[in-house]
Order: C-alpha cells, then sequence, then structure tokens
C-alpha cells in the first residue's frame, strides 16, 4: 500500500484551472447532478494527459494522496487519502486505516457469504433517465442520533483537492484487498460473457466487481442459466483468479461472492498490471458437482451449493463454546451474557464537579431581552439587526432595530387585540402559539418570535409541515396538541404554499389540532393605537418559549425555557463569546432551535450585534457562500457545522479573494461529535493560508435540556493548542476511558468543547440507574446545574422529574448540591484542566450483550469502508432493535443507482466485517434502499426513528439485505440433550406410572347389533337395502348452481353395480380379488363403480384424476398409484379415457403402459350370472391410497371386517339412520371422506348430498347454501373448503343473510383431517357465520391416519370439543405444559373429537415403547376394529409395516398389539362427563413425528413456525418451513409488490427468533400458489423442499442468513 508511487515518476502537477473543474464535477457529483459514470468520464478526460500511464490502466479510478495536516503528521496514520470517497464529516485516516486493517485481518478467516439470487425483475435498475438524484446535501439539523450529522453532507470530498499525487490507488491496484481491478478496456466489452457462471455462487467475484457496462445484464443472464460451468479459454480470461475454494482457507481476502477466492492475490496483482494472466480451471463447485440430499438423493443444484456454502460458512466457530447442556427441565434458558473477567475496569477517583467562572453581572446588561429590544429600537432604530439572502446570495433585506421594534409591537398588539372578540380573545398572555416559517426567511420568524414575548404569548417554533403525511409533522401535531395551541403565525408566502383543500382551506394535517392560521405580515395587521405600548417587565420565572425536540423513538417533546434561563442564557454566552456591540455574525445554522436561536436570535439582540443568515437553500446552490459573506462583512464571528466546513472544502477552489482573518470566532455547533474533528482539522489545514487562525476554531455541545453546556473559549493569546484525546473503542465499549498509545486500530480521537459556561457547574454520571458519580476514567453522561437550563418537558412530570430534577449521589450515597442538575443527554469526561470532552449522545446509544456502541461510530466505519461509489456518504442510518432480550443494530444505508448487485453485496459483506474488526461487534441486519427513499427531516436529513419504524413494520423496500443472525445472536438457548425417559425398572403400580396415571381412553362400545349389522360385507347390506327399500334415495349429487344433477335409489345403485360387475367380467376377464383402479370425477359413477367392484369379487382403489389444465404434475401420481396398487384394469369415464391416451398425457408418462383402461359410460345391457358372495369377511375389501404430506404415496389394506366396523362406528357416533340428510364436501378418494362419501349411506342407510368441492372454486356460497336449503343437520368438509368459504364469502354474509340462508339448525360441522386442528381457521368461520345462525359449538373436528382411517370423530351427542393452552417451549422438549390463555408462548390446541366406539387409544414412548402418563406428550397408539391390516407395498418392507401395524408396548400391558399413528399428542381427563357419566378424556393431537424438525436438540412442528411468520406481515399469504442440512428454510408467499420482497427477510427471521429461539437459515420469497397443498389443504413440505433444491420455485429473491 505504502509505496504505491515510488517506484514510477511523480504524476505532473495538474494546472490550476484544470484543478478547479475537477472541484465542480466533485461537487456535481456528490450533489447527484451527474452520474457516477459521467463523472469518472469527464474526469478522466480533464487528468487523462497528466497521467504516467500503467499499462492497461483505467484513467477514471485514479486516486488522490493528500499533503500532511499537521507538520508533525509524518507517522503513517496522519496520511490523507481517497478523494471523493467518502463524507468529510466522519473523516478520521486513522479510521480508514483501522477499516483497511480490520479487514486485511478478515483475509485470514475468510467468509464465504452466499450471494442472495434475486428474480430479474427485481434486478433490473431504472433507467438513469427516470432516475432523479437523492438530495445527499444534509439539513442542518437531523434528528436522534447525529443531529443533522448523518445526514449527509453529499459532497465527496477532499479538503485540499490538489491532484499532485492522486493516482497512489489505482497503481497500487485497489483501495481494498480484493478489488481485482479490470484491466484494459477490451475487458469490458467481454465481461458479460467472461463472467464465471455465478451458480451456487461460484462466480468469480472478485474479479469481475469492475466489470463495467455488462452487470446488470450478466447477473439476470446467470440467474436464468443452469449449464455447467466449462473451462474457459484463455482470451476470455485474462481478469480472474480463480482458486477453489477449500473450507479450511488460510489466507483468501474477504472474497464475498463465491467459492472461488483469489488467495494468491499479491502475484496476481502483478501479473494482472503486466498483461493477461494464465487460465486456471473453473471452480469445480456449482452445478458440475452432484449433492446429495439428506436421504440421499443426488441433487444437481445452485441453490444446494449455496447452502452447502453457508453450512461451511456456519461450522467456523464463531462465538464462544456453549457451556455444557443443561439439565432437560421444563424451561429453556436464554444465555445470559456473562461479562468478560478481562473487561477493562474503571479504577479512578470519583469526578469532582466543575464550576464554570464566575457569571459577571455587567452594569448596563438589560434586564430583559424584550427590554434590550426596546432600547436599541428606540436609541439606535438605523442600526441593522439582520440581513437575508436571496439563493444568489444577493442580500434581500436588512432589518434595522427600529423596524423591528415597531413590528414585533404590532405582531403583539393584533395578538392580543385582533382575535377573537373583545370579550372572549383568543389569546391571553401564558398561552402557547406555534410559529411555522420557512427556512428562508429569518425577519418574519424574529419579528413574530419578539412579539410573542412583548405579548407575554409563549412561541412554539416548528417546521413547516410539507405533506399531510410528512414523516415527523405527524408527532409535532401530538406536541401542539399537549401545549394547547390553537393558533399558528406564519408568513405570507408560507401559508400560501401550505397543501389546500379544493375550497382553498389549509389542509388539517395528520395529527394535529384545529388550528387558526395567522399572518404575521405587517400589511395584514392593524396599527395599535398612539396609546398602547407593550408591558415590558424584568426577566421572571413565566415560560419564555418552549423549544422541540425529537427523540429516539421518533416521539416529540417541548422543552420549556423561563424567561430568566433564557436572559441569564444569554449573558453567559455573551460572556463567553465575548459580545460586544455591534459586531457582524455570519449564521448558517437552523434560527429556530438549538444553536442558531441562541446566537442569531437572541444574543445577537441582547448586544445590538448585526446577523448575516444563509439560508439552507443557498448553502445547496453555493457552499462558499457563508465564506464569501465572511469576507464581504469582515465578519467576527460565524455559527456553523462540521457539514457546512465539509461542503466549503470540496467547493473551495482556490479563490483568491478569500480572507478569514477578520473571524475571532467559528462556532462549530456540532463540536460534540465525536466526528467533527477531521472537519475542523482538515478546515483549518486548507484556510490557514487565508488569514484563518487556529484558535478561532470553537467547538461548543449543547443539548435541548441544558442550552449550551461548553463551548471552546476564544484565546486571545496564541500557542494554547487545543486539547486532544485518543481513546481505545474497545475501553469506550466498556465505558472506560482508555489513552491509547500503541497506535492501535480502533481509536476514537477526540476534540475537546471546552470548559463549562459561566455561572453553571458541572459533573458526571453513571448513564443507568442511580445518578451516581463517574471515576475520572469513566465515560458517563454530563449533567449541569444552572439558571440557563430548561426547566421541564411540557405536560410530563414523571419524565421532567428524570431529566431536569437529577440529584448527583457521591459513592457515600449523599447528594452532592442541594440544587437540582439537569442531564444533558450527552456522553463524555472531563479532563485536565477541567476541559470537556463529549464522546457520543444517550441517543445514539446501543447497547449490544452488554457493550455500548455510538450509532456515530458505526456509521463512520461503514463510511470508511472502500470504495463508497455503492452508496450515497450521507444517506447512512444506525439503529438497533430488540430481538431476543438484546438489541441488535442495523445499518441502512441508500445505493446508488449505477451499482450492480455484486459490488454492492460486496460493500455490504465488507461492511459488517469492518464493524466487526474495529467494534467487535456483529451487525444485525444491512439494508440498502433505492435512492432517495428514506424518510427526511425537515432539512433533509435522515428521519432516523421514521426509518426504524419502517424497518420494523416491513415497509421500507431495501433492495438488498444482508441479515447476519448467525453471528449476533450469542444468547440462545443451550441446545437440548435429551434425558433417558421413565424405563419398565420404574415401578409400575396398577395404571400408574412414574407418579401418573396411565394415558389410555376409548370410545364407547360397540354395543348390540341390529338387523343390517348381522352382515359381513358391504355388498349384501345394498342387496338387502334394494330389495326391502328399493326407491329410498341414498345420494344426490349437487352442480355448481345448487341443482341436484343426479341422484341414486338403492335399487339403481343395485343395478348400476351389477352392469359394472357384468362390464368387468366380460371384457376384463377378472378374476376374483384383482385390483382395479377407478379414475372418475367426485360423483355418484365412482360409488356405482366401487360397489360393481365388491360384486364381480374385485378390489377397487379410487384415485383422483388428473388435472386436465394440469396434466404434467397430475397424471404422473395417477400412473404411480396404478402400479402400485398393481390394477389390472382401470375404469372410468370417456371423457377422462380419451385424456389418460392424450398427446399432454405422452409427455408426461409412457401411455402404452396403461392397463387395459375401460369407460363406464356406456354399460351392457345384462347382469352378470352371479354375483359374487365373499367367504371370507379378513379379506380385502379395497386399497386406500394416499400421499402423506411428506410426499410418501401410501395404500393401506381394508379387510371386509375393517370397513364393517368402520362403518359401524361412525353409525353410532353420528346417529345415522335412514330418515337423516348429511351433506358432504370432502374429495371422495382417501380417508373418511372416501367412507362418508361411498360406503356409510349404503350401511346406515341415510341420504348423503354430495358436493365436489371443486365446484366452490366456481360458486364459494354452495355448500352452505345447500346445507340451509336441505335444512341439513350433520355436514362434513374439508379445512380447503372451511379456507374458501372464510376468504370467499368474508364480506359477502349480508347479502347471503338476503338470500336466506340460514345455518341454525346445523348440530355438527366437522372438519375431515390428519393434523392438528386449525383452531385460528375453526374459530374464525363460527364467527363469521354466527350471524346467519351458525351455532359456534357445532364446528369441531376429526382426526384420523393411514394406520386408521378415523380415531375421533366429534358425532351428536356428549361434551362440546374443549380448548387447553400449552407452553410451546415446553412441547419442544415433548412436555405438555398447560398455562392460561394469553399468556406468552401459549399454542391454543383443541380436541380432536371425541373418540369413535369401538376405539382404544395409549399415549406411548416412541423411541422405548413404554406408556406415559397422562398429560404427557407421546405417539399415540391405536387399536380397533377398523384399523388398517397393513401397508399395501410392491417393496414388502415387512418389518416397517408389521411395527406401523401390530407393535407391543415394552412394559405394562405388552399383550395388545396396537397400531401406531405417527402423530404425537396428549390424553387428558376434562371436568366433562360424558354420555355414560363418565368423566371425559379428551385427546390432543400436536403433530406428525415425520413433520416435525429437530433443531439443537429441540422438537419442532412447522405449523407453529409458519403460524408466527404468517402473523408477522399482511403481505405473506401462506409460509411453509423445512430443514435442510439443520438449515432452517423459510417459504413465504409474498401477496404484493415484488418490491415488498426483501421488507419480509429480516421480519421473517426476528419472528422466529422471537417465538422460536431459532435461527432462520435461509428465507425464500416467492408468488402465491408456489407452496403445494394436498387435496386434504395439507402443505407438501418436502415436495416444496425439493423444489427449492432443484432451483424449480422461481422465487422472487431467496436471502441467506449468515
Amino acid at each position: 500500500m505504502e509505496g504505491g508511487m515510488t517506484d514510477r515518476d511523480p504524476p505532473a502537477p495538474l494546472p490550476l484551472e484544470v484543478r478547479a473543474r475537477l472541484a465542480e464535477l466533485e461537487l456535481e457529483l456528490s450533489e447527484g447532478d451527474i452520474t457516477q459514470k459521467g463523472y469518472e468520464k469527464k474526469r478522466s478526460k480533464l487528468i487523462g494527459a497528466y497521467l504516467p500511464q500503467a499499462p492497461g490502466m483505467d484513467p477514471s479510478t485514479g486516486q488522490e494522496r493528500r499533503p500532511p495536516v499537521t507538520p508533525s503528521s509524518s507517522s503513517r496514520y496522519h496520511r490523507r487519502r481517497s478523494s471523493g470517497s467518502r463524507d468529510e464529516r466522519y473523516r478520521s485516516d486513522v479510521h480508514t486505516e483501522a477499516v483497511q486493517a480490520a479487514l486485511a485481518k478478515h483475509k485470514e478467516r475468510k467468509m464465504a457469504v452466499p450471494m442472495p439470487s434475486k428474480r430479474r425483475s427485481l434486478v433490473v435498475q431504472t433507467s438513469m433517465d427516470a432516475y432523479t438524484p437523492p438530495d445527499t446535501s444534509s439539513g442542518s439539523e437531523g434528528e436522534g442520533q447525529g443531529d443533522g450529522d448523518e445526514e449527509g453532507g453529499g459532497i465527496g470530498g477532499d479538503g485540499s483537492v490538489t491532484m499532485e499525487t492522486w493516482i497512489s490507488r489505482a497503481v497500487r491496484g485497489a483501495s481494498s484487498p480484493n478489488t481485482t481491478i479490470t484491466t484494459s478496456s477490451s475487458s469490458r466489452g467481454s465481461s458479460a460473457s467472461s463472467s464465471s457462471t455465478r451458480s451456487g455462487g461460484s462466480g468469480g467475484g472478485t474479479g469481475n466487481a469492475a466489470g463495467g457496462a455488462g452487470h446488470g445484464s450478466r447477473l439476470a443472464d446467470v440467474l436464468a442459466q443452469q449449464a455447467n460451468i466449462s473451462v474457459r479459454s484463455p482470451q476470455n480470461h485474462h481478469h480472474h483468479f480463480h482458486q477453489h475454494h477449500k473450507t479450511e482457507n488460510h489466507s483468501a481476502p474477504p472474497d464475498v461472492t463465491g467459492y472461488t477466492s483469489n488467495s494468491d492475490h499479491d502475484q496476481g496483482e502483478k501479473a494482472q498490471l503486466s498483461g493477461p494472466a494464465a487460465p486456471r480451471p473453473a471452480p469445480k463447485y456449482g452445478n458440475a458437482e452432484l449433492m446429495e440430499t439428506g436421504d440421499g438423493v443426488p441433487v444437481s443444484s445452485r441453490v444446494s451449493a449455496k447452502i452447502q456454502q453457508l453450512v461451511n460458512t456456519l461450522k467456523r466457530p464463531k462465538r464462544p463454546p456453549l457451556r455444557e447442556f443443561f439439565v432437560d427441565d421444563f424451561e429453556e434458558l436464554l444465555e445470559v451474557q456473562q461479562p468478560d473477567p478481562n473487561q477493562p475496569k474503571a479504577e479512578g477517583a470519583q469526578v469532582v464537579a466543575m464550576r464554570g467562572e464566575q457569571l459577571g453581572v455587567v452594569t448596563n446588561w438589560p434586564p430583559s431581552l424584550e427590554a434590550a429590544l426596546q432600547r436599541w429600537g428606540t436609541i439606535s432604530p438605523k442600526a441593522p439587526c439582520l440581513t437575508t439572502m436571496d439563493t444568489n446570495g444577493k442580500p434581500l433585506y436588512v432589518l434595522t432595530y427600529g423596524k423591528l421594534w415597531s413590528r414585533s409591537t404590532k405582531v403583539a398588539y393584533n395578538l392580543l387585540h385582533k382575535l377573537g372578540s373583545k370579550q372572549e380573545p383568543l389569546i391571553r398572555p401564558g398561552d402557547r402559539v406555534a410559529l411555522v416559517y420557512p427556512n428562508n426567511d429569518p425577519a418574519a420568524f424574529m419579528a413574530a418570535f419578539y412579539g410573542c414575548l412583548l405579548a407575554e404569548v409563549v412561541p412554539v417554533p416548528i417546521e413547516v409541515p410539507l405533506s399531510r403525511k410528512d414523516a415527523g409533522s405527524q408527532q409535532i401535531g401530538f406536541l401542539l396538541g399537549s401545549c394547547g395551541v390553537t393558533v399558528a403565525l406564519t408568513s405570507d408566502v408560507c401559508h400560501k404554499g401550505l397543501p389546500k383543500s379544493q375550497t382553498g382551506e389549509i389542509l388539517q394535517f395528520k395529527g394535529w389540532p384545529k388550528v387558526l392560521w395567522f399572518i404575521t405580515e405587517s400589511k395584514h395587521l392593524s396599527k395599535p393605537p398612539r396609546d398602547w405600548f407593550p408591558h415590558i417587565k424584568d426577566a421572571n420565572q413565566d415560560t419564555a418559549y418552549i423549544e422541540y425536540k425529537t427523540c429516539k423513538d421518533g416521539g416529540v417533546l417541548g422543552v420549556t425555557v423561563t424567561r430568566e434561563a433564557m436572559l441569564t442564557h444569554c449573558q453567559s454566552l455573551t460572556q463567553s463569546c465575548s459580545y460586544t456591540e455591534a459586531e457582524t455574525i455570519v449564521n448558517v445554522l437552523d434560527f429556530k432551535k438549538d444553536v442558531g436561536l441562541w446566537h442569531g436570535i437572541q444574543a445577537s439582540v441582547m448586544n445590538m450585534m448585526h446577523v448575516i443568515s444563509i439560508p439552507y437553500a443557498l448553502m445547496k446552490v453555493n457552499p462558499l457562500s457563508w465564506i464569501q459573506k465572511v469576507c464581504q462583512y469582515k465578519a467576527k464571528v460565524a455559527c456553523v457545522k462540521s457539514r457546512d466546513m465539509h461542503w466549503a472544502l470540496v467547493a473551495h477552489r482556490d479563490q483568491r479573494d478569500v480572507n478569514l482573518s477578520s473571524l475571532r470566532m467559528m462556532l462549530v455547533a456540532d463540536g460534540s461529535n465525536p466526528w467533527s474533528i477531521s472537519s475542523c482539522d482538515a478546515f483549518l489545514n486548507v484556510f490557514q493560508s487565508k488569514g484563518l487562525k487556529q484558535e478561532v476554531i470553537c467547538p461548543c455541545a449543547s443539548s435541548p435540556e441544558a442550552l449550551t453546556v461548553a463551548i471552546r473559549r476564544p484565546v486571545e493569546e496564541i500557542g494554547a493548542a487545543p486539547g486532544r484525546g485518543v481513546l481505545s473503542m474497545q475501553g469506550l465499549s466498556h465505558g472506560v476511558i482508555r489513552v491509547d498509545t500503541e497506535e492501535k486500530l480502533s481509536v476514537l480521537t477526540l476534540q475537546d468543547v471546552g470548559s463549562v459556561m459561566p455561572g453553571a457547574v458541572m459533573c458526571v454520571v453513571r448513564p443507568d440507574g442511580v445518578p451516581q458519580l463517574c471515576r475520572t476514567d469513566e465515560i458517563g453522561e454530563l449533567c449541569i446545574c444552572s439558571v440557563a437550563t430548561g426547566t421541564s418537558y411540557y405536560g410530563l412530570t414523571g419524565m421532567t422529574k428524570n431529566t431536569f430534577e437529577v440529584f448527583p449521589m457521591s459513592n457515600s450515597g449523599s447528594p452532592i448540591s442541594e440544587f437540582p442538575f439537569t442531564r444533558t443527554g450527552l456522553l463524555g469526561f472531563i479532563g485536565t484542566g477541567g476541559i470537556i470532552f463529549v464522546a457520543g449522545k444517550m441517543d445514539g446509544l446501543m447497547v449490544v450483550g452488554g457493550r455500548r456502541h455510538n450509532a456515530d461510530d458505526i456509521v463512520a466505519t461503514a463510511l470508511a469502508v472502500e470504495p463508497m461509489k455503492f452508496v450515497y456518504r450521507g444517506r447512512i442510518a444506525v439503529f438497533s432493535i430488540q430481538v431476543l432480550h438484546d438489541e441488535r443494530i442495523v445499518v441502512v444505508a441508500e445505493q446508488r443507482p449505477d451499482s450492480t448487485e455484486e459490488d454492492s453485496f460486496q460493500w455490504m459483506s465488507r461492511v459488517l466485517q469492518a464493524i466487526d474488526g474495529i467494534h467487535q461487534v456483529g451487525v444485525y441486519c444491512l439494508a440498502l434502499v433505492p435512492s432517495n427513499t428514506l424518510p427526511k427531516t425537515p432539512l433533509g436529513g435522515i428521519h432516523l426513528s421514521e426509518t426504524k419504524q419502517r424497518f420494523l413494520e416491513g415497509a421500507l423496500h431495501p433492495c438488498n439485505v444482508l441479515m447476519c443472525p448467525h453471528t449476533c445472536v450469542t444468547n440462545l438457548p443451550k441446545p437440548r440433550q435429551k434425558q433417558p425417559e421413565v424405563g419398565p425398572a420404574s415401578v409400575m403400580v396398577g395404571n400408574l406410572v412414574s407418579g401418573k396415571r396411565i394415558a389410555q381412553a376409548s370410545g364407547r362400545d360397540l354395543g348390540q347389533i341390529e338387523d343390517n349389522d348381522q352382515f359381513l360385507f358391504l355388498s349384501e347390506v345394498l342387496q338387502w337395502r334394494a330389495q326391502t327399500t328399493p326407491d329410498h334415495v341414498l345420494y344426490t349429487l349437487l352442480n355448481n348452481r345448487g341443482a341436484v344433477s343426479s341422484s341414486l335409489t338403492c335399487v339403481q345403485l343395485h343395478k348400476r353395480a351389477e352392469k359394472i360387475a357384468a362390464l368387468l367380467v366380460e371384457r376384463g376377464h377378472l378374476q376374483d380379488g384383482e385390483h382395479v383402479a377407478l379414475v372418475y370425477p367426485p360423483g355418484i359413477d365412482l360409488i356405482a363403480a366401487f360397489y360393481g367392484c365388491l360384486y364381480a369379487g374385485c378390489v377397487p382403489i379410487t384415485v383422483r384424476p388428473p388435472h386436465p389444465q394440469n396434466i404434467s404434475t397430475t397424471l404422473p401420481t395417477v400412473k404411480m398409484i396404478v402400479e402400485v396398487s398393481r390394477s389390472v384394469c382401470v375404469m372410468t369415464t370417456q371423457i377422462i379415457c380419451k385424456l389418460l391416451k392424450s398427446k399432454e398425457a405422452s409427455a408426461a408418462v409412457d401411455v402404452r403402459t396403461w392397463p387395459p383402461i375401460h369407460d363406464t359410460d356406456d354399460l351392457p345391457k345384462k347382469k352378470p350370472p352371479l354375483l359374487y358372495k365373499p367367504s371370507n369377511p379378513d379379506t380385502l375389501a379395497y386399497l386406500d391410497f394416499s400421499v402423506s404430506t411428506t410426499g410418501m404415496l401410501a395404500g393401506v389394506k381394508m379387510s371386509h371386517t375393517s370397513t364393517s366396523a368402520f362403518c359401524r362406528s361412525i353409525k353410532l357416533q353420528c346417529e345415522l339412520y335412514p330418515s337423516r340428510e348429511v351433506a358432504i364436501c370432502l374429495d371422495p378418494y382417501c380417508g373418511l371422506g372416501f367412507v362418508l362419501w361411498c360406503l356409510c349411506s349404503v350401511y346406515s342407510g341415510h341420504q348423503s348430498i354430495l358436493i365436489p368441492p371443486s365446484e366452490l372454486e366456481v360458486n364459494p356460497a354452495l355448500w352452505l347454501l345447500a346445507v340451509s336449503q336441505h335444512r341439513v343437520r350433520d355436514t362434513f368438509c374439508s379445512y380447503s373448503v372451511m379456507e374458501l368459504c372464510t376468504k370467499a364469502l368474508g364480506l359477502q354474509t349480508d347479502s347471503l343473510k338476503s338470500r336466506g340462508l340460514d345455518l341454525s339448525r346445523v348440530r355438527t360441522c366437522v372438519v375431515v383431517a390428519e393434523e392438528r386442528p386449525r383452531t385460528a381457521l375453526t374459530q374464525s368461520f363460527s364467527k363469521l357465520f354466527k350471524d346467519l345462525g351458525l351455532h359456534p359449538r357445532a364446528v369441531s373436528t376429526s382426526f384420523g391416519c393411514r394406520v386408521n382411517l378415523a380415531i375421533c370423530l366429534q358425532g351428536t351427542s356428549g361434551p362440546d370439543p374443549t380448548t387447553v393452552y400449552v407452553d410451546m417451549r415446553a412441547l419442544r422438549h415433548d412436555r405438555v405444559r398447560l398455562v392460561e390463555r394469553g399468556s406468552p408462548h401459549s399454542l391454543p390446541l383443541m380436541e380432536s373429537g371425541k373418540i369413535l366406539p369401538g376405539v382404544r387409544i395409549i399415549i406411548a414412548n416412541p423411541e422405548t415403547k413404554g406408556p406415559m402418563g397422562e398429560s404427557h406428550l407421546g405417539e399415540i397408539w391405536v387399536h380397533s376394529a377398523h384399523n388398517a391390516s397393513g401397508y399395501f407395498s410392491v417393496y414388502g418392507d415387512e418389518a416397517l409395516q408389521s411395527d406401523h401395524f401390530s407393535s407391543r408396548l415394552s412394559f405394562g400391558d405388552t399383550q395388545t398389539l396396537w397400531a401406531r399413528t405417527g402423530y404425537l399428542g396428549f390424553l387428558r381427563r376434562t371436568e366433562l362427563t360424558d354420555a355414560s357419566g363418565e368423566r371425559h378424556d379428551a385427546l390432543y393431537v400436536v403433530g406428525a413425528l415425520d413433520e416435525a424438525m429437530e433443531l439443537r436438540g429441540m422438537r419442532y412442528h412447522p405449523i407453529d413456525i409458519e403460524t408466527s411468520v404468517i402473523r408477522m406481515h399482511k403481505s405473506i399469504t401462506e409460509c411453509a418451513v423445512f430443514t435442510w442440512t439443520n438449515l432452517l428454510v423459510v417459504v413465504v408467499e409474498l401477496d404484493g409488490s415484488e418490491q415488498e420482497a426483501l421488507d419480509l427477510v429480516p421480519l421473517v427471521t426476528n419472528a422466529v427468533l422471537e417465538e422460536h429461539y431459532l435461527i432462520v437459515g435461509v428465507v425464500v420469497v416467492t408468488d402465491i400458489g408456489v407452496i403445494p397443498i394436498n387435496s386434504r389443504g395439507e402443505k407438501q413440505r418436502m415436495h416444496l423442499r425439493d423444489g427449492f433444491l432443484a432451483d424449480q420455485l422461481d422465487p422472487i429473491y431467496v436471502a441467506y442468513n449468515m
């Protein structure tokens, strides 16, 4: 780095006019008037001739080294570099060095950060023409942390724009350890083709960082393609230095885009400058290498490579190892940050309070400010008081003291006498009024301010509200409301500019009270009568004015200042600044508050001074204007901020006529910002030759509460050098002052802000807790005891007490003074000789893991990261948010429109590393937003609290996000180690296991056999019904208009079934027991075909037909079921028959391998010779195939015995008999849905009204209207149906009511499901349709699974289903802990209906197979006559089957055979009694074992995490989670614009951390409908996982959390 220039000739010095033109360019760029590209082009043109060209070097990346600041700075720490690259106010070379060094350190422990992938539409930036540059220049006042300091100084700056040694950077290579510069112009053209393919994040990110124009398109191409990487030819490869990334990585620089890294960077750089380097083999990752999934399935995919990369990165130890496992108790304890035993401790003596000098009462000091105004207005009316400027810098208007006096008197008279009526004046002395004046009209403001003082009315100066929804103006409105403001004073021009309605009235601003607008221009006011004079008193304890202050959280407080405090403050300013009559003062600050108000409006009038006011608008046009005015008026004093000095440096064009020797004092208003020192130094360095004396620079510290805290006095005798403190950041983070001698990297250099104000006492107290005095080497909050401070926050007594009435305590515990002190909100210490140092603001303080960090310092570090060309310098916000009981740092910056994805991502990763290296603190989230989109304060700064608010609401719309929860969050609970469970050794006494009742329960007995129950076979029941009640209607099918499209009586069904049996025997030549696949839409044909199979002695398998619009995905499943079930033929309708053999079908499956397909639309006329009579009831009746949520296809065998027992159980539970009607809106292909649709009516004889769920998509009200019309008492539906009704009919309840929809007859509405009840959905459904008569107790759920298709079903009698609340944290440990409703971490669980007759349930430990105690979580085991008899699998996985269908307990009752459901749940005895008078046992289902995720030793159910995520933001419509190599992947569907996609990443991460103590590894944002859902409305998470890993989701955004 150092000897960049030594081995070449020095460049020729640049002529003056070239330098001036360059400075103008700098200014244009930083103001956003030209683009970065345009700037570089013009600049290279200008200096091209004067540059020694390195071979193939791009001249536009030149860089300058500045001459040293002070003579003593030959040390390597004071070298100035980087011309246009950073905001001067946060400049500190030490800091830049430090950041470079910290980044170099990171070379050793390289972090491979996988780059997020983004959809093309999100990548394409707006065209440059449409882009308006942001106003980076900032206001004179910011909010929150930086009081105008993190607002953008905007001008890329360099104080001394001397070009002599500008080029060091370019020749050295990169400004940073890892940006390889693209050599030779030819490479720019080819960069698109030669960029290494960025699949799997394996791009040569470092190489192409400078790749010019091809960038946006290239990324998009890469995202679009998935080809394997081939080795490229040499000529295309001359700016890439690949080396395969190994996991150990000894010395790779922080290349963040992928696997490849330039570990051999240095040789590379030399080679590069001397021409093309030799090609290297392409990296072997990306798609070129196959990886295996967890199940050993090979996947070839970008995504999995990225995830692998993330896993590798996260494997490296980052945080201290966790202590030994905790004993598995109920509580999960968050780690408490243990203080580091080696952390520095304060050792000094206790601080002594510092007393300022006596406030000398000068004989002719006026008794009040109004008295001063009266004196000057009458004895020297012609003396100039204020000169205002227009935007060209011409004097617009000179206000004399005579004019000010007469105008103020006029305002006072009109306020008191012309508003309201004589009897009821609108304003009385002591009332508050708002002052609304723009920044370019100080004269009108001054007249109004003094008019209020004369009328004894309290002015509240505020910003002009720009729009109705302005970020801060709503909070200002609350302040006005609480102050009881009813009148707002404003100027004519301002009044005309306020937003108005059509009728011309001023709009009511959001949050504002109703105000009367009162214009204070003389021409609008009445002249006071001759005999009227304002009443002028001596200064007293009445409130003089209220200054607004914006807090960290965005709230606005009003600080009240009494007349006595105002006068005393002016006196102490006059004394410390040695003001004399008729001095000229140039004011660049905001005159409405703070330093600008105190010096430019108040102290100036007391001393009859002449103020030259420079408006913000003029500073934007001409940043040098204030310096020109100082020369022009020979001003003695200037009030500025470091931003103004910084702007002047940048714009300074060697102006010959600049002479600052008249200045005796330059007041730096933000001297308390630790980073102002660099502006002061640079300014002095440039303008010393122009007559500026070092002692003239006077930083001061102030706060709204304490007014001026300290000012460095303008010293007369030369030689007293100002104080400097070089402090260790590490020490500061522990609140300790450690002077850093060993030129450490992370230091903070402070300048003093002078000594305590006259007449004041200052002390330093601990920032939190009791106001205890600090030690001398401790940082604390400065407190002031003086008459000249604010006295309260208006109307807030509690906060006032804590701020304005503080009694600091000594070690002994006694107060150090009987007078109260005021907290200043500034952190600092008192140095030797009583000079004050300020190290930061309380508002900017972030306490992370017990250490304190200052937002300003973090901003400075971010700004020191080179190159800065991707973000706007001044537009960076840093704040902290609470996540998981600690503060987490968030950095938000505005990105330039011309920076590419890779560039920005690179910059982001380096910022993270720099902050980690220097502050030893992790950044939780770094977000880049498009330029000009951060909310602004009225003067252009960043509105911090509003930014934070938007971030937390998900309304910031970033274009890039990098989250690092893995590195930041170190207080997670320790991973859990499972405890051994109770084994057989523990004594089992009767039905107790380890002291608890064994968890077992059963439904009632099946009872006596009725007439139709003697049949063992359904086919016999149907024949019996066809004989005894031939014309009784069993089935009615409705179409989408609610009309009956067809129906079947007993005899019709019997006859149809006979014909189908004949068809099977004749055409199909089928034998007994052969399998037939029935591929029918939901309806009557399906039922007839089923019974036809039974009549022919075949085994039917119902299969959902393929979806005609979606053949490619649905047909393979059909084919698979047909093959796996070993069906010898397929029966279907004509339409589906054509579909199965169509051209589209042949694209999806091999249509030649279908078994024979028979359509049943035209059946043979004749009956079969003989109906098949089954002999053995244990033979197969049918096969039930279903795809589980984990994507497994499982078929179970249902014997005739099970089928009859099943029907009988349901008949008893639901009290079904022929006179009943039941409405069924379910899919009839598997589980309970099939049984209800096809079997129950035949068995029990009731009429089933069939409503195909697909018809609801056309007519959502179909099901409910049918229920109401047919006066049905019992109905069954699925969750998808219920959700459809809730969403589609939510707003139509009134119109449905008017159509006569009445649900009051419904006794049971059962949701058929194989999952934990979705309480939220059933509750919102009940609430929604309560108005239509639906009884809330009617809605319940059932529960079934593969081994037993229905275990619970609510039925008609018995107690209502109960809901309990369990602690989610205990559940993760497989424990059940009941909590109160609404307690934190509570999860509602609803009972899954009542246990069916003939069913026994026990809860067993899935690992040990021992019985569990009551209210313990375990696997639900079931014993019943209608259990399925086994899996039907081709592969005959016998071990698996026997375990599932015939398990025995390991101790206790070891005889009974149980079927294992694979679901976790628990039993709990309730207080309710069931029909038999016993206490009712409720079964609560928690979730499927194969869905549950093991993370950190705990068991998580996806649905719980998904629920938290969906609640997080209104745009998240659906969510699914799965794990991949121990990383949690969260997929969310976004219902909104793609711009919102990145907002969701932090929100999702926060929600899962807060509620589940888990760190999300990957967040995937997709379009609606991407998450696959099966017919039962269950998410197919494993399909989703496979789709994600195979890169098939086309996600909008994928974020890899670090």
